[in-house]
């Protein structure tokens, strides 16, 4: 068994799919704009998990999206090699953070905002 598909739910699916893919530097797996369907995959991984850039026009996918967000809580953790090379490259488009990137008992992170309605931890492997 493998992980085929994962979701996140976002305000826009088409903003989404341009933050994803332009800034964070996911590629497109499948986008149908005709039916606000996007998809998302790891440039690094062959054949791996799609991520699903679900609309949150559902009241239960905005209730968590929002109740995730105003709590400051992460959506999703991406994995990294360097968190702080990928901050100072994200900082420079213009991404906003919560903080600096710390260091703990689990590893180096950061938090994101996503402009989609989510925070991303990002995590160094």
């Amino acid at each position: 068994m493998r992980l085929k598909m994962c979701s996140i739910h976002v305000k826009d699916p088409a903003s989404a799919h341009e933050f994803y893919t332009g800034i964070l530097g996911f590629e497109t797996l499948l986008a149908m704009p005709e039916h606000n369907l996007f998809i998302v995959k790891d440039p690094d991984g062959a054949g791996g998990a799609g991520l699903l850039l679900e609309p949150s026009d559902n009241p239960i996918g905005s209730a968590y999206m929002n109740g995730l967000h105003d709590a400051g809580i992460p959506a999703i953790v991406f994995g990294v090699p360097d968190v702080r090379a990928e901050y100072d490259r994200l900082a420079a488009k213009g991404v906003m953070f919560q903080a600096e990137p710390s260091e703990g008992p689990a590893g180096t992170t950061v938090v994101l905002d996503d402009g989609c309605g989510n925070f991303v931890q990002l995590h160094q492997d």
